[in-house]
């Protein structure tokens, strides 16, 4: 400015023009390189991050499910991730990047004039309090829009799961209105947040010029007086420029670094969560499973819950055994069968497998010993084979398909149009609730197990086709030890044995015919929620041979009452 534009020198005015293209070809090279290598840190940061939580997500224990929200795991899994990821790949290099820029440009403000520079830098420190007080106050703030994004996504997650009762029950404008409430929740938050903003930068703005006004009054003063050069008052507001320009670089920087340190509290939330059911140091590994299988004066109740599901239970299974797990509503079956492969650990007592505690054994051989079908079993989205094989993915075709034909599962597969390939939409759409029981039992016994857990598996299919499946079930049973929640009688009177359950105890253990006799709960249970079809018949003549359908007889029913004497006198 002194040595060219007002000595009239173009020869400077070039040189210094070059010189400006030089630095902003430069700039624009170091620009380029850091923002790919910066994106593709970051995206390695998300990528470990998401695989990170989403492993501990498959290792955490039943009851850390029990109580959290599929929308709010994946909004954590998703949104926080992104918050984390785009603060390490852009604002960590914008961080170091401004804070150099800062200290650069006080340096050369206090080496060009530090009688100016002192009056210009005197607003920083409350440039800063702004600052300061800018992220204590957004810091909560996006942990609570972090927090209603997770309700609307539950909410979001659980209408797309559950249409069809969405439909049934024709409660799409309650629905609406649900995803409008939490939608209107989150949109609040945000306006909060906005308002912090609206008030916070206006006045970093103003201090800022404050700076500005101070370097033209004093500065323009040492102009007039000759003690400075219009080319070094102009120079030095540059500068000045310079130093303001990272100031406010980090008051977008903190509303970045508080976002992204209550997405990453969120994240660690998860990653710290403890693992309930772990294995304990020295675990065995299960090895070869004869099939015994034993409770021994269990007790157990659910995190957060009061009150015992289960009491003292005690019973065992023999290897081959086939044992019924029967009772109420809210007895405690479905506990019994969970503890088996260590969904949950008892509370005191022990459950045994061939005499070892299944505490002392590891995880995965356990599991692998154990095949379970669910009575709403799970399909992932693939073909029909790679669900059947999902416990084994080398098995061979001719493995798959033996699997099928035990569960009756072959016919219906073959007549798709491209068999085994055809592919399952998410959760099995597509498929009948009795085909995707089938699918599921088919991959319970291509793994093998000498263990098998079923939990009303033949509760969607029809009284034929159960049938068949017990038929074939039979036959691959045979040395096998099955536990089964029944919900027909047919499927009860064909167990080796029946534990009935009541208020999470065991109050009658037995066979069919012998528990008709003895144990009036289950004449209760037999009479208002076995009976189906002809099963009452069934039931009141325990004589019969169990495989020769019965001749119905409404006059007869079980006696509820054990006491002989009783029944004489009725």
């Amino acid at each position: 400015m002194d040595d060219g534009v007002k000595q009239l020198d173009l020869t400077v005015v070039w040189q210094s023009c070059a010189l400006l293209v030089g630095v902003a070809a430069g700039r624009a090279i170091f620009g380029f390189l850091q923002g790919y290598w910066s994106e593709v840190a970051s995206q390695g940061v998300a990528f470990d991050l998401r695989n990170t939580i989403y492993d501990k997500l498959q290792h955490l224990s039943f009851s850390y499910h029990d109580q959290a929200q599929t929308g709010k795991l994946m909004t954590r899994v998703t949104s926080d991730v992104e918050q984390v990821r785009q603060f390490v790949g852009v604002g960590l290099l914008q961080l170091a990047s401004a804070l150099t820029l800062l200290i650069g440009s006080a340096i050369i403000l206090l080496r060009m004039n530090w009688q100016l520079a002192l009056a210009a830098l005197a607003v920083v420190p409350f440039i800063f309090a702004v600052l300061g007080t800018f992220i204590v106050r957004v810091r909560p703030r996006f942990g609570e829009i972090q927090r209603k994004l997770g309700a609307l996504n539950t909410v979001l997650q659980e209408n797309l799961a559950g249409a069809k009762v969405v439909h049934a029950f024709a409660a799409e404008p309650l629905e609406s209105q649900r995803f409008t409430t939490a939608n209107r929740a989150l949109v609040a938050e945000w306006q909060g947040l906005i308002k912090v903003f609206s008030t916070s930068f206006p006045l970093i703005f103003f201090f800022s010029n404050l700076g500005t006004l101070l370097v033209f009054w004093l500065g323009g003063a040492k102009v007039i007086t000759g003690q400075m050069t219009v080319g070094e008052i102009i120079a030095f507001n540059l500068y000045l420029s310079l130093l303001l320009m990272p100031i406010f670089i980090l008051g977008g920087l903190a509303a970045g670094l508080s976002r992204a340190g209550a997405s990453a509290g969120r994240l660690f939330e998860v990653m710290d969560a403890e693992i309930e059911v772990h294995d304990r140091p020295g675990a065995l590994e299960l090895g070869a499973v004869r099939g015994r299988v034993a409770f021994e004066d269990v007790h157990f109740r659910y995190p957060g819950m009061d009150k015992p599901v289960l009491q003292g239970v005690t019973f065992a299974a023999e290897p081959g055994e086939t044992v019924a797990i029967l009772g109420r509503t809210g007895s405690g079956k479905s506990t019994v069968i969970n503890l088996i492969p260590r969904f949950y650990d008892v509370g005191q007592g022990r459950v045994t497998i061939d005499g070892h505690d299944v505490r002392d054994l590891t995880l995965d051989s356990l599991r692998r010993g154990i095949g379970l079908v669910h009575q709403d079993p799970v399909l992932f989205s693939g073909s029909i084979r790679d669900n059947i094989a999902y416990g084994r993915p080398d098995a061979s075709d001719a493995e798959v398909e033996a699997a099928a034909i035990a569960a009756q599962a072959h016919d219906f597969i073959s007549s798709l149009p491209e068999g085994y390939q055809s592919l399952v939409g998410e959760r099995g759409s597509g498929l009948s609730g009795g085909q995707r029981q089938r699918i599921a039992i088919a991959r319970a016994l291509l793994v093998d197990p000498r263990i098998l857990i079923f939990d009303d598996s033949t509760s969607a299919v029809d009284t034929a086709t159960e049938q068949r499946i017990q038929a074939a079930l039979k036959k691959l049973l045979v040395g096998r030890t099955a536990f089964v929640i029944a919900q027909r009688l047919s499927t009860a009177r064909r167990a080796s044995r029946i534990v009935v359950l009541d208020e999470g105890r065991v109050v009658a253990n037995g066979r069919h015919e012998e528990l008709l006799a003895s144990s009036a709960i289950y004449c209760d249970i037999v009479t208002s929620q076995l009976m189906g079809d002809d099963e009452a018949a069934a039931a009141a003549a325990p004589d019969l041979d169990p495989d020769v359908n019965p001749v119905p007889n409404p006059n007869r029913v079980p006696n509820p009452s054990p006491d002989p004497a009783a029944a004489g006198g009725a």
